[in-house]
């Protein structure tokens, strides 16, 4: 790839435009879910390499049936380690469920839209679909139930699912002290389901089109997921919680980690400009600067080689792409 103004600040389209070159192909990190490679080299599950140490945390929750909570810097690959477990172990598609200072338990199990339920019956009456008896549309609730990604890694199955809990420091205070008594048993109840007449119900999950069938309003895991927790280490948790958890700090990373990251990513590159950039960001690193790995990747995708020949341009993209992040 080399360097090509595709947005000149013009607002005028260049008159010799080649329609296939409206934009240039993203990085391989970056293209839609839906329209990923094929290519096996550029699997994030496969281009991911483990710090020292971490092989063996994995393997010690999955043989003990524990959370893995992992600790660590944004950007140092936390989140991309439950991938490569799931594809390893071939556990399907990771579920995940993103933390943040308003999120529930309740939420991450299950939502019942009552309200959606309501407007659907009222909608059914002024329409003249009158029920020939009071229950006649009592069984359509389970189109109103979808069980969370916590939920949905709970279900019974043949083999266990794969769920990323991320960024579980940004939670409430008291929502690690909540999973408690989940992780414990793997188990818990619906209870609009429970109260329901009819025994077996039909939901949805979190899987896209995911259906299950619920019996008398509980779940039960048959397999304990597979769940990894992740925590930039802004706040400390409750004891019974950590005791709960195989816990892992993320080591520092060093030249020869970044050198190997880069190579999974982009192929082995060996030139002055990313021997310059790798080394910049490490010691950016060391002096305990808030900076991300993806942005060291994106920094070596467009600066590479020569793709970017005028020297003062290189300079403010470089200073652009790696900006730091502060605490957040």
């Amino acid at each position: 790839m080399s360097w090509t103004p595709y947005y000149r600040g013009t607002g005028v389209p260049p008159e010799n435009r080649d329609d296939r070159s409206v934009l240039p192909l993203p990085p391989p990190w970056r293209s839609p879910t839906g329209r990923r490679t094929t290519d096996p080299s550029r699997d994030p599950a496969r281009t991911y390499r483990p710090a020292p140490g971490l092989v063996d945390a994995v393997n010690a929750a999955l043989h003990l049936r524990r959370p893995l909570l992992l600790t660590g810097r944004a950007g140092s690959g936390k989140s991309t380690v439950i991938r490569q477990i799931a594809a390893e172990l071939e556990l399907g598609e990771v579920l995940h469920w993103h933390i943040t200072s308003r999120s529930t338990l309740a939420d991450a199990l299950y939502r019942y839209d009552a309200l959606g339920r309501i407007h659907a019956h009222n909608l059914r009456a002024a329409n003249g679909q009158t029920p020939a008896s009071d229950t006649e549309y009592e069984d359509d609730i389970g189109d109103f139930v979808q069980l969370g990604p916590l939920g949905t890694a709970l279900l019974p199955g043949t083999r266990p699912r794969a769920l990323l809990i991320d960024e579980i420091d940004k939670s409430d205070l008291d929502l690690p002290s909540d999973l408690l008594d989940v992780l414990e048993r793997g188990s818990f109840e619906i209870p609009e389901l429970a109260r329901h007449p009819k025994r077996e119900i039909e939901v949805r999950t979190a899987d896209k089109d995911g259906k299950h069938t619920i019996k008398d309003g509980w779940v039960q895991c048959t397999e304990f997921p597979v769940i990894v927790l992740t925590s930039n280490g802004e706040r400390d948790f409750p004891a019974p919680f950590l005791r709960r958890c195989v816990r892992f700090d993320m080591p520092p990373l060093s030249e020869e980690n970044l050198k190997e990251i880069v190579a999974a990513h982009l192929g082995d590159i060996s030139d002055e400009t990313t021997d310059s950039l790798l080394k910049a960001f490490l010691e950016r690193l060391n002096d305990n600067d808030h900076v991300a790995i993806d942005q060291l990747l994106n920094a070596v995708y467009l600066l590479r080689g020569d793709q970017v020949t005028d020297s003062d341009q290189r300079r403010h993209l470089k200073a652009m792409l790696l900006q730091g992040l502060g605490r957040g």
